[in-house]
């Protein structure tokens, strides 16, 4: 570390030494009221049996980025945010990891409502290698009220995904007040300079209504990091160039005591320009007559996401509390090429290509049902009940013929290079429309058994119409020793149903070896060539979720938790190693295949453990001067691999040394993300002022290459980020710097990979842009 990261990371250590607990939740948030991880209508957030976070509007403002996830990644301990490059359409759409699973093994809610998933599958060499989650960059930060993350298993009480934990995020719903905000910050390396504005204001609807609007809307430039290479800077490196924007309501109509009806909806488009690899002018693939210098492709994605929600709540006579909603959401991923071409057209190659479209659709009908019943307990005995239906679709579109053929005309060396460089466009037989539905059935119940003792059993059941079904059941129970001591455990099974996208996305390339052509690629498990070389029919994930932990209350100011957890996951779904050796190739084309040369497919071949500890707290220190809150968090997490199926027969006799998950893959779900994670931070509020700064330490990890040579450890990093904040009546002013010490993680070693001018490893988990240093404007009233 450097040392002058070293002192200001030892004066705040100092200064925090007296409070072991860490956290990333405000005091006052304690009594919050949740509506995540239970049924009962007034848990607050001290009394939650499951550990629960509360981020607010503030905390997530707290930093310079403009970015949902990136906010709640430097706020939540256990959850990872990379900043991948040269990764396609993960570029644009980048998956978030709690715990360090994957990222589609978290459940994303939006007011308590399951939020639709991206159409993107994630296949290149990021974290979430194979996985399709939902985008929390689609929900503006304008509109969120505050973010309830659960961190346990949940698929007993909430369905599919919610396996590492639940993301709720509770939109602000007021009728009165409002805000607009200007932004403006840039890298200290001088490239990605960043604007947007952004506001949303409450109106009243009689005396019994409210809606709640919200916008924003900003641009973003490309960063690059690249070394030269021959010389010269060709490549670029770093965060793409993103133009979004972003609206939504939430509101809600009472004509009655006893019925309230409710909406809401957001809307967003994102448009990206990411780079690929730069193609040198003497390169096979380049033709010199159309860019003399070479070219650098990229690929320019248009992310199209809008959702909706309606419904109403009903209270009968007898004190039933009814909740009926419909819930819509998609998301449309639009792929086109720039600045490349198809050599096989020869001088005839555009230089522009559609390539294709993704879309994924999902609707949900809810009916929900809860009621407190005296049982002759202390406390009633709430109960609660529900049905689902989901349905979902999955579309893949192809691209213009340009993106895809085989024009014949061959390479400078003689061989034929077809498909729009970068990103070959999905072909006609790629495409498809798939769709699926679901039904469930839940029953909670959750009681104080004492003015100590909380007791809480959920049952989920769920049948799908492609797999099957399947059942699960969670067990909850807290017991306060005294109001400063308490003690809560969980004990739960939960799945994760395969994703259309998993299970039907194709994308075949031509691809050559030896110098003969094959097509190669990403296969559907019902693709016959993948058959043949052992693809099954997908079935659900299955988990298992323990976790005990203590919630310390000392004194009036201070609040610790402190939980321990170990999450078990069999048939874990993953891509498989590329199978391409000659004995594959060989069998395909003796048995009817022309032109398949192997690929890869998704399967449920891995079996792994999770085991870690979250630590979280908060104390509030009343000086004259002003409040001063210190704040922290810290976890620690380790995933191993516990089975590794055997290769199928199929894949067995055509080529028992066939290896169907490499090490790669391996390193990356064991140490592809940091093992721990500890920040420390303090807010004082002087006045008129309100300064804020946190330094944190992101933990090791290591990227895993073919062989044990070519891998490489990357070592724990400290950043610090400062903001100070100047109120004038309703004007906020702030300037803030994050990673003021311009810190980067560590290089590539020679000799660990075949790109050095590409220095810095994509599963950083802090990015590698450096310093970035912002300006906000804030005006409320």
């Amino acid at each position: 570390m450097k040392p002058r990261a070293c002192v200001l990371a030892s004066a705040i250590v100092v200064a925090l030494s007296p409070f072991t607990a860490l956290a990333q939740s405000s005091p006052n948030t304690l009594d919050t009221v949740i509506v995540t991880g239970t049924r009962v209508s007034d848990r607050t957030v001290a009394e939650s049996a499951s550990p629960i976070d509360i981020i607010s509007p503030e905390a997530l403002t707290a930093t310079g980025t403009t970015e949902l996830a990136t906010a709640l990644s430097r706020a939540v301990p256990s959850l990872n945010f990379p900043r991948p490059a040269i990764t396609d359409g993960t570029d644009a759409v980048r998956p978030v990891q709690l715990r360090g699973l994957a990222p589609d093994q978290v459940l994303v809610l939006v007011n308590g409502k399951r939020y639709h998933t991206t159409a993107l599958v994630n296949l290149n060499g990021s974290q979430g290698r194979g996985s399709s989650p939902a985008d929390l960059n689609t929900i503006p930060i304008a509109a969120v009220e505050r973010i309830e993350v659960l961190r346990d298993g949940a698929a007993a009480q909430y369905g599919s995904d919610a396996i590492a934990g639940v993301i709720n995020v509770v939109l602000k719903g007021s009728g009165t007040g409002g805000s607009i905000a200007g932004r403006y910050g840039q890298y200290s390396a001088g490239d990605g300079e960043q604007y947007q504005l952004s506001g949303d204001a409450g109106i009243r609807l009689g005396e019994n209504g409210a809606i709640h609007f919200a916008a924003q809307a900003g641009h973003q430039d490309q960063t690059d990091r690249a070394k030269p290479y021959n010389g010269v800077v060709e490549q670029r490196y770093g965060d793409p160039e993103i133009d979004q924007g972003a609206v939504s309501y939430n509101g809600e109509y009472s004509p009655a005591d006893y019925l309230t009806f409710y909406s809401y909806a957001m809307a967003s488009r994102r448009e990206v320009l990411s780079n690929g690899y730069f193609r040198w002018d003497t390169d096979n693939r380049n033709r010199p007559q159309i860019y003399p210098d070479g070219f650098l492709p990229q690929i320019y994605n248009v992310s199209k996401d809008v959702s909706w929600v309606g419904g109403f709540k009903a209270t009968t006579e007898g004190g039933l509390n009814i909740d009926m909603s419909y819930n819509y959401g998609q998301n449309n991923l639009r792929f086109e090429v720039r600045n490349s071409l198809n050599n096989s057209m020869g001088l005839d190659s555009p230089t522009r290509f559609y390539a294709g479209t993704l879309e994924v659709t999902q609707n949900v009908l809810n009916a929900d049902f809860s009621k407190a019943l005296d049982v002759g307990m202390a406390y009633p005995l709430a109960l609660a009940f529900g049905l689902e239906w989901r349905g979902e679709k999955f579309n893949e579109s192809p691209g213009d013929p340009a993106s895809y053929i085989n024009g014949g005309v061959p390479s400078a060396n003689g061989s034929f290079l077809p498909g729009a460089q970068v990103f070959a466009g999905f072909k006609p037989s790629d495409s498809g429309h798939y769709d699926r539905h679901s039904y469930s059935a839940y029953v909670d119940l959750e009681a104080d058994v004492s003015d100590k003792f909380t007791v809480g059993l959920a049952g989920r059941y769920e049948d799908y119409s492609d797999f099957g079904d399947t059942a699960n059941g969670k067990l909850s129970l807290r017991y306060a020793f005294t109001d400063k001591v308490a003690l809560r455990a969980t004990a739960s099974t939960g799945f994760r149903a395969p994703s259309l996208q998993q299970q039907y996305f194709q994308s075949i390339a031509t691809n050559f070896i030896d110098g003969v052509p094959y097509e190669i690629g990403t296969f559907r498990t019902d693709n016959p060539a993948a058959v043949a070389l052992g693809a099954e029919p997908l079935k659900a994930e299955e988990s298992t979720n323990y976790s005990v932990g203590l919630v310390l209350q000392p004194v009036d100011s201070l609040y610790v938790t402190v939980d321990a957890y170990r999450i078990d996951i069999d048939d874990r779904i993953v891509l498989s190693e590329n199978l391409t050796s000659t004995a594959v190739r060989n069998y395909l084309q003796a048995n009817g295949y022309a032109g398949i040369g192997g690929g890869r497919y998704f399967t449920n071949a891995v079996d792994t453990r999770t085991t870690g500890v979250d630590a979280v707290g908060t104390y509030r220190w009343a000086l004259a001067s002003g409040p001063l809150e210190l704040t922290g968090g810290y976890n620690y997490n380790k995933t191993e691999i516990e089975h590794i199926a055997e290769n199928p027969a199929a894949l067995e006799a055509i080529d028992p040394t066939a290896v169907r998950i490499g090490r790669t893959e391996i390193g990356r779900i064991t140490k592809g993300s940091p093992r721990d994670k500890f920040f420390l931070g303090a807010t004082w509020s002087p006045g008129a002022w309100r300064f804020n700064a946190t330094t944190t330490r992101w933990g090791e990890f290591t990227s895993y290459g073919t062989t044990p040579a070519t891998d490489q450890t990357y070592d724990a990093k400290w950043t610090l980020d400062l903001a100070a904040t100047w109120t004038l009546q309703k004007w906020s002013f702030t300037l803030g710097g994050d990673n003021v010490l311009n810190e980067y993680p560590d290089e590539q070693l020679a000799g660990k990979g075949t790109r050095t001018y590409l220095p810095y490893s994509t599963s950083s988990p802090f990015g590698f842009n450096g310093a970035f240093v912002y300006a906000n404007i804030d005006y409320k009233w």
